[in-house]
């Protein structure tokens, strides 16, 4: 076989972006704990001030900020760096929207571990998720989850309680599979009556409360500590959320919570499930659809499901219809289903 000539190769320069890539999060990660961000966003913008305020040398402030530069989260001109709009709404503390907890989970030496033999999980030896939910019987990543990603989710929540139209029902009982809670707490604060019922571990409900507190919402907020599989639910319930849950599982296990959950709701009684929902082709868009690959490193069965999966286990246990609702800018969508 002839050798192509050289304007005939193909450019490997995307193998080696992916092949490099766990630098741009390690770059992401350090500007975060530097507080360089911040730190910009203060006014410190050449690379001596930034030295003084993040306690750094210049020649790593330098290099660091011009790399993040060329990754999009600052801008520089001259001798001095500037935020980007996202960097400033997103990564200085200041910001009312700031995200940057979030690498405190999605960074951690847990996750990270997770995705170090891929081809180990690929051949069916990955790490599982019990049907507990919990990695073990180690609640502590789920603290830290809670925690560290609840500001991600402060606008995904305003969104569902608006689609749900919390502000115009009534007097609305509430099941929360909680996490941090920020889901049925935002349909709380929308709507004086609603009462939240909130099951997941006790120390993940500790988060839960610290911020139904911060809402001023405690009176009305339930913990039910326990397992979504195990915890007694009750019933008459107007709604329940499962929100970046059903993910974790494979589908026969979502049937039988699915199952709990129609039986714990009223006639007519509704169900929202905020997931990654790629398309029926799974590799669009790119990151519901990329989030796939997130479940077979840390779960034993669980997938980013389309709307056609999820619309099968909701009418397999008995709901009428159900509607997919994609809820922008998140790279999330939130299906309804009937009961």
């Amino acid at each position: 076989m002839p050798t192509p000539s050289p304007t005939q190769q193909p450019d490997p320069a995307a193998i080696f972006e992916i092949t490099n890539s766990y630098q741009r999060s390690a770059a992401l990660k350090a500007g975060i704990e530097l507080e360089l961000f911040t730190a910009i966003g203060e006014g410190n913008s050449t690379v001596e001030a930034l030295a003084r305020r993040c306690e750094a040398t210049g020649r790593g402030i330098r290099i660091l900020c011009d790399y993040l530069t060329i990754q999009g989260l600052l801008t520089k001109e001259g001798a001095q760096y500037h935020l980007t709009p996202t960097a400033a709404a997103y990564l200085d503390q200041r910001s009312p929207s700031y995200i940057g907890t979030i690498t405190r989970f999605m960074n951690s030496e847990l996750n990270i571990t997770r995705f170090r033999d891929l081809a180990m999980a690929v051949r069916g030896h990955g790490h599982l998720l019990e049907r507990d939910g919990s990695a073990g019987h180690d609640n502590a990543p789920w603290v830290e989850f809670a925690r560290s990603m609840a500001p991600m989710m402060a606008l995904p929540a305003e969104l569902l309680a608006r689609l749900v139209g919390a502000a115009d029902g009534s007097s609305w009982r509430v099941l929360d599979i909680a996490g941090h809670g920020l889901f049925g707490i935002a349909i709380a604060r929308r709507q004086p009556t609603a009462e939240i019922v909130a099951v997941d571990w006790p120390e993940v409900l500790d988060v839960a409360r610290e911020n139904a507190a911060k809402a001023g919402v405690t009176a009305r907020y339930l913990p039910l500590p326990g397992s979504a599989f195990d915890a007694a639910f009750g019933g008459s319930y107007d709604l329940v959320l499962l929100t970046n849950f059903l993910h974790h599982f494979d589908a026969e296990t979502n049937h039988g919570l699915l199952r709990k959950v129609h039986a714990a709701l009223k006639p007519g009684g509704r169900v929202a499930a905020l997931e990654f929902v790629p398309n029926s082709d799974r590799v669009s868009p790119p990151a519901a659809a990329s989030f796939s690959l997130v479940m077979l490193a840390s779960t034993g069965g669980g997938d980013a499901y389309t709307f056609a999966d999820l619309d099968r286990m909701f009418q397999s246990v008995g709901f009428t219809h159900s509607e997919l609702h994609p809820l922008p800018p998140s790279p999330e969508s939130v299906v309804i289903a009937t009961k």
